[in-house]
Parts: structure tokens; C-alpha cells; sequence
């Protein structure tokens, strides 16, 4: 069990790896526990971590984006779109977070920028410390933008600090407007709420509006996208952000 969130990481624990099945890191063990106290140890020990993980992204000039969302909101697909879209202008390099499998950290690789995949076996997010292991393999360059995607779930990495500048939330309009009600931690976490597939709109019952009201109620100061990564509309603002974010720091 995960001390903080009651999921079962499984045997073996986290195992990090590159495309193409080049070992990156070693297993991770868990510690196990249900009380509070354990609780807090362990997100304390992750908060310590994350400080020195930002610290070190501050020192080199690196902007760190934590993207959280459900399975299936695009996330892979916006990551593809805006690595193509932003190649030649910033340097980027990306950490995959999965329960299994390299399939996500194939399709990056496949942009040519630096990726390792993190599996958390039946853990149901990244923490600080798989992020600090995953530098050593990684090695971002200064004055660059490193992307974070996460595993797919909107509870638990709510909770959980990776060293990031913000938390970017992604949402599809295929799940209802009301995923800010359902998930308000998540939304009220994150800097970013970047919502996705709207070329679908035309087909579903989604108010843009009503998510905008609901997303706003868990926190008044969510900078939106409202983008389709498919056909590319709206993404011209995700990248114009991107390039203000990094651009003080280079």
C-alpha cells in the first residue's frame, strides 16, 4: 500500500527506463502504513525532495511543467503537438510517467527530444524522488523546458510535489464539464488547465462555459487554453505561453 494514497505499488516497485529498453534506474522500495503520522513522514520526505529538485531547475535555468489528467485526455498528444510546434525556438525534454509499458516515451523519442519513461508498476503517481532519479538519466539541458506528464489520474498527484513551477491540469471535452466538481484538489493544485479535443465539441453535450464556472470555483486564478491538439486550434496560446514562461529565464 502507498502510505499516502492506499494504492498498491506492487512488486518490484518504480523502474525507470529509456526508449528501447536502456535501464535507467533501479527499483524503488515502498514504505507501508495507514496512520497519519507515516502519512506525513512520507509527504514530508517528498516535500524535502521537491525543494531540491526545484532548486536545482532554478539553478540551471530549467521550467518544469507537472501534466496531470485523466487516461485518455490527450495529454501524449498535446506533449507530440507542442514539442513539433516549439522545435528549433526551446530546448525540450520530457519525463513520461505510466504504470507499465514504453509506448508513450517511444512516440516522444520519436520527435527527437530527450525522454526516459518511469513505471510505478501499480502506483498511481510520480513523486519527487522517481522525478530526481529520472534527472540523472535525463540530463535536461540549461535554459530549457522540461515536461513532466504524469500518470494518468486526477487524486493522487494532487498531492504530491515534484519540484515543478506549476501543475498544467489537462481535461477533454469527452468528460463532462463537471470534472473540476468531481476533482476540485487537483484544480485548486494546479497553475494551468488546458482544455483539450474541442474539434469534438460539435458532437457532445459540453459546455465550455459551465467547466470554465466549475474550474473556477476550486480556483480563481487558473490561467485555460482551450486548444484541440488534433487539429491544432487554440494551441497558438499554450505555445505563446511557453515562450514567455522560459524566455526571463534564458
Amino acid at each position: 500500500m502507498c502510505d499516502s494514497c492506499g494504492c498498491d505499488h506492487g512488486p518490484g516497485g518504480v523502474t525507470i527506463a529509456l526508449p528501447g529498453g536502456r535501464p535507467a534506474a533501479v527499483a524503488e522500495d515502498h514504505q507501508h502504513g495507514k496512520t497519519l503520522r507515516v502519512e506525513q513522514e512520507v509527504l514530508g520526505k517528498n516535500n524535502h525532495l521537491a525543494a531540491r529538485n526545484r532548486e536545482w531547475f532554478r539553478a540551471h535555468n530549467i521550467l518544469a511543467l507537472n501534466l496531470v489528467s485523466s487516461p485518455g485526455s490527450g495529454k501524449t498528444t498535446i506533449l507530440e503537438q507542442t514539442i513539433r510546434r516549439l522545435s528549433g525556438a526551446i530546448p525540450v525534454a520530457v519525463i513520461e510517467g505510466d504504470q507499465q509499458t514504453l509506448l508513450d516515451a517511444e512516440r516522444i523519442d520519436a520527435t527527437g527530444v530527450p525522454v526516459v519513461q518511469v513505471n510505478t508498476g501499480a502506483g498511481c503517481h510520480l513523486d519527487a524522488g522517481m522525478v530526481h532519479r529520472a534527472l540523472h538519466a535525463l540530463t535536461p539541458p540549461d535554459h530549457s523546458l522540461l515536461l513532466i506528464e504524469n500518470v494518468g489520474n486526477l487524486v493522487c498527484p494532487a498531492m504530491f510535489d515534484l519540484g515543478e513551477a506549476a501543475k498544467a491540469v489537462i481535461i477533454s471535452v469527452t468528460e463532462g464539464e463537471d470534472k473540476p466538481l468531481k476533482y476540485p484538489a487537483m484544480f485548486a493544485a494546479a497553475r494551468l488547465c488546458l482544455i483539450n479535443k474541442i474539434d469534438l465539441l460539435p458532437h457532445l453535450d459540453f459546455s465550455v462555459e459551465r467547466c470554465l464556472e466549475y474550474a473556477r470555483r476550486a480556483n480563481p486564478d487558473l490561467t485555460f487554453f482551450i486548444l484541440s491538439a488534433r487539429t491544432g486550434d487554440g494551441m497558438d496560446g499554450w505555445l505563446t505561453w511557453l515562450h514567455d514562461a522560459v524566455r526571463p529565464a534564458a
